[in-house]
């Protein structure tokens, strides 16, 4: 069965070549990063460069006080996928009583209150003195220079910082001093500098200066991270109380200890088989396996509900989704997750079953033996009755607001976007990297530093007993899911896409395309997608919109109408607004590398040859 055939038209070539190649969702860190293949550098040293200049040119998407996860291959050993785990737990006083005693019913969505323990910086790190090669000054001189000296802003940073300006002008007066110099919003393409930023850069890499070795200089680095100048401004900045997303003033609960305690880490990937190829993510303690569990359920069905661009398609993957996202809120967190349950043949068929002609708007968790699953709050949110469309009753919406790009109010709330990096090179080393949080807009800025720490811990419940529920010490069930596809023992894809709960539900259409349809990986990103609203967001304030879905209208007024009449409550995107996806590809027999990047925005780019 051959899926419905994209247009003729795609919006840039699918590079090929031999050498290397970049994709990430800012040009200036794809270049970055090929700048690194070129002088020799491996995919890990490129990875590195281009992650840290991601936080320089996107601030408002990802930033040295977030977070990040990571899948990888090595050259030699391209069949043993590894996650590079760089997401912090909660701190020792993040305790749901303490939050309780503040009068929240929920960790906000910005403030000191929601920050988890930084742990983006210490997975770079830790990752370059383990498989790179390069000196940690040479990797971080091109988002020293982009900080120093400046770099054309983005709309999107600067529509960002209009946003929450009242609240910077207000309550964050470090924040407007950063990012609102002489009181004003940055126009588009102006040249920004964030000095304390470079400054920041600079003396981690001459900390290991004396050190002897190329690790032991890169493991200074990271002490000054953990217990040096860096822990002590970021845990004196949490000491004076701010204005959080709550609309209440709190202090955060960051200490030096809870820095020093943290390391970034290695672990096995969760995997699962699809159409002879194995599908590589992290834990379950971030919602990767969720795809995994969307992956076994259409297994069982023949390719023609599988096409993404058909009704029938469409519908199959969303109701799919709707199953996998439910299991994800019952049963995910660092914890003691049943995931060989879950994602076993048996389990995946039962879930199947449950898929008909209609579109569901019950939340169904699965059961799993011994285990009863968590029902988390079913929220609406309020929003002013104008800005309603649809027959949820006055004021109540789900969490659909935001389409295709973050949604960011005045309170700094943020509905979750992130950026992401892909790179391979000649020798067969490949990543797959999605770093977050640290948003400009996540909490007041850190002036000796330059940015502001992250908003993972809204992820987390303060209601007991669950799979999620805030503890210290845990890590918050993160949403950042990058992919590594191996097919007969050896890596050939790694891709991902921002978009906080979207972005394995973007990602699905891509392997479906690519796998079973046969498109190339231009054509499989340029093609129209959509996602699921079914399922109780993973950010603050945590709504749903039963039987929502978000589509863009390229996809097609047949197919819309189609599911429309099958119960889906429909949101139109516009034609090009969803999924900012990117990818690279080796084909190990021959040695040809390609590389794809997301149109949409006009930012996202690859480059290699």
């Amino acid at each position: 069965m051959t899926f419905t055939r994209p247009e003729p038209f795609i919006t840039r070539p699918t590079l090929r070549g031999t050498f290397g190649m970049s994709a990430s969702t800012h040009w200036l860190a794809t270049a970055a990063a090929q700048s690194v293949l070129e002088r020799g550098g491996n995919a890990f040293d490129a990875a590195t460069a281009g992650a840290f200049v991601l936080h320089v040119v996107e601030p408002h998407l990802n930033g040295p006080g977030g977070d990040m996860t990571a899948v990888f291959v090595t050259a030699a050993e391209p069949g043993k996928p590894v996650v590079l785990m760089g997401q912090g737990p909660a701190p020792a006083g993040a305790t749901a009583e303490h939050y309780r005693s503040e009068g929240l019913e929920l960790v906000p969505g910005s403030g000191a209150l929601a920050a988890a323990v930084p742990a983006a910086v210490d997975a770079w790190l830790l990752l370059l003195r383990d498989y790179g090669t390069w000196e940690l000054p040479a990797v971080l001189e091109f988002a020293i220079g982009y900080a120093r000296d400046g770099h054309p802003v983005l709309g999107r940073v600067g529509a960002t910082i209009a946003a929450v300006s009242e609240l910077f002008r207000e309550h964050w007066p470090t924040s407007a001093e950063l990012w609102m110099p002489d009181g004003r919003i940055p126009a588009e393409g102006e040249l920004v500098r964030n000095p304390a930023h470079a400054r920041t850069l600079v003396r981690l890499a001459e900390a290991g200066v004396s050190e002897s070795t190329r690790e032991a200089r890169i493991d200074a680095a990271r002490r000054e991270w953990h217990e040096g100048f860096v822990a002590a401004a970021m845990v004196q900045s949490v000491q004076t109380p701010h204005r959080h997303s709550s609309g209440t003033d709190h202090r955060g609960v960051l200490s030096l200890n809870d820095l020093a305690a943290f390391e970034a880490g290695y672990e096995p990937a969760a995997t699962l088989q699809f159409r002879g190829h194995t599908v590589a993510k992290t834990g379950p303690w971030g919602q990767g396996p969720a795809l995994l569990q969307t992956l076994a359920i259409l297994e069982g069905f023949a390719d023609d509900y599988l096409d993404p661009s058909t009704e029938l398609g469409a519908h199959t993957i969303l109701e799919a989704q709707k199953l996998a996202l439910a299991d994800r809120e019952a049963y995910y967190g660092d914890t003691d997750v049943p995931l060989d349950h879950l994602l076993s043949p048996g389990y995946a068929a039962e879930r199947r079953a449950l898929i008909t002609e209609q579109a569901s708007h019950e939340f169904r968790p699965g059961r799993v033996p011994g285990r009863e699953p968590f029902t988390p709050p079913l929220r609406r949110e309020y929003v002013p009755p104008a800005l309603v469309n649809d027959d949820d009753g006055p004021g109540l919406r789900g969490n659909g607001a935001g389409v295709g790009e973050p949604t960011v109010l005045a309170t700094g709330e943020t509905r979750g976007d992130t950026c992401h990096l892909d790179v391979v090179d000649r020798w067969g080393n490949m990543i797959s990297a999605t770093p977050s949080g640290g948003w400009l807009q996540s909490s007041p800025a850190i002036p000796e530093l330059g940015f502001c720490l992250g908003t993972r811990l809204q992820m987390t419940w303060l209601e007991p007993g669950t799979p999620s529920t805030l503890t210290p010490g845990k890590r918050p069930r993160t949403t950042l899911t990058p992919t590594l596809v191996l097919r007969n023992g050896t890596a050939v894809t790694a891709l991902g896409s921002p978009g906080g709960d979207q972005q394995d539900q973007w990602q699905l259409p891509y392997l479906l395309r690519t796998i079973v349809g046969g498109y190339s990986p231009q054509q499989a990103i340029d093609a129209p997608t959509f996602h699921t609203t079914s399922m109780p967001g993973s950010f603050w304030p945590r709504t749903w919109e039963p039987g929502g879905a978000v589509v863009e209208d390229r996809l097609g007024e047949d197919v819309i109408a189609g599911l429309e009449r099958r119960g889906h409550r429909i949101t139109r995107a516009g034609g090009w607004t969803l999924g900012r996806l990117s990818a690279v590809v080796r084909d190990p027999l021959t040695g040809v590398l390609q590389a794809a990047a997301n149109p949409r925005g006009a930012q996202g780019y690859a480059a290699g040859r």
